[in-house]
């Protein structure tokens, strides 16, 4: 099993030149430079974190990717830990995008996301992108409604977050919490 887990600590700069002078570490995976797609079936099964504060995803981006969101952006699932067992789905692009709050997004409801592992879906073809949990659809777009369309080679990133502009304020006392992750699966056209 693949565990990223999330602690309270501050680390000596010197040791880590990514370190920014935050109080926590946490960690991500990037298949970057080792596998990529261009459309496919993902399943990532997954057991999130419920701490305040944390912030686990997986998501797609393109290799080859000259500014934020040129290429698009897809996120399988994101998860809010002060939020419980609302999993967000979402296609992001240079012109619709979380920051303008125009993005096509929806969400699951999982109530035990925190304490079972539940299997979270994409199925990404040329025409389509849908996304959902343990075979349940909970988002879906057709290609005629988005301005940029997914056509780039994509690479994962899975991640637990801390902090930030939605992970929000961190419960440091409930800390190490981490994302489970049992396997992930991607199958080819």
């Amino acid at each position: 099993m693949l565990v990223i887990e999330a602690h309270a600590e501050r680390l000596n700069r010197a040791d880590y030149r990514d370190w920014g002078g935050q109080s926590f570490t946490s960690g991500r995976l990037v298949s970057r430079g080792r596998a990529r797609w261009r459309e496919g079936y993902f399943e990532i099964r997954a057991r999130l974190p419920c701490v305040a504060g944390t912030w686990p995803a997986a998501w797609l981006l393109p290799e080859y990717e000259s500014s934020r969101w040129e290429g698009g952006e897809i996120d399988i699932f994101e998860h809010v830990g002060a939020d419980p067992g609302k999993v967000h789905h979402s296609l992001q692009t240079a012109t619709r995008n979380f920051r303008i709050g125009n993005h096509p997004t929806a969400t699951s409801m999982v109530p035990d996301a925190c304490t079972a592992f539940h299997t979270y879906q994409l199925l990404w073809t040329g025409s389509m992108i849908v996304m959902g949990v343990d075979g349940r659809i909970g988002f879906a777009m057709r290609r005629e409604r988005l301005d940029r369309w997914f056509d780039r080679p994509m690479y994962l990133i899975l991640n637990l977050a801390i902090g930030g502009h939605w992970g929000g304020p961190v419960d440091a006392g409930r800390l190490p919490a981490s994302m489970q992750i049992d396997y992930v699966r991607v199958y080819g056209k």
